[in-house]
């Protein structure tokens, strides 16, 4: 005889013990694909692309959309490619980022800053990129612009 657990229960209680984030990033590039967006936040050293968290009831497009508008005054003006999912170790063994390339946008606004979140935003050449470009940024340059193979790694 097979017991079964009631799934509701089940299911709480997987959801506080397997919980895991969500994060995203977008990588706008513009025409050509010779400059990106990147942005340097106030509470974390290096230049980073535009992104942020999941938000409860939110979709990963709609959190892009969010994230980069707030950081960049980016509008999407078309679909944003999922490039890839990515394991960040470095912050727990359950957070996820998604890493979504940008090409069809508007900058609606400029970007308010600096901030309390962002320090400075701005698009560099891609084979000129500043001082303090973070490793994982750079990774996801290589794969997206010159195919490097891809890490499942953030």
């Amino acid at each position: 005889m097979r017991i079964r657990l009631p799934l509701r229960p089940y299911l709480v209680f997987a959801r506080y013990t397997r919980a895991l984030t969500l994060g995203i990033r977008g990588v706008v590039l513009d025409e050509g694909d010779r400059r990106v967006l990147l942005v340097r936040h106030t509470y974390v050293e290096g230049w980073h692309f535009p992104g942020g968290a999941v938000e409860p009831r939110e979709t990963a497009h709609e959190a892009l959309a969010r994230e980069l508008d707030e950081e960049g005054g980016i509008a999407l003006t078309g679909g944003a490619e999922l490039f890839g999912l990515y394991l960040n170790r470095r912050y727990s063994q359950r957070d996820h980022v998604a890493v979504f390339v940008c090409r069809q946008w508007r900058q609606d606004h400029p970007p308010k800053v600096p901030n309390l979140e962002i320090e400075d935003v701005r698009f560099f050449d891609v084979a000129d990129l500043p001082r303090g470009t973070t490793e994982a940024t750079q990774r996801r340059l290589a794969e997206i612009l010159r195919g490097e193979v891809r890490s499942a790694d953030w």
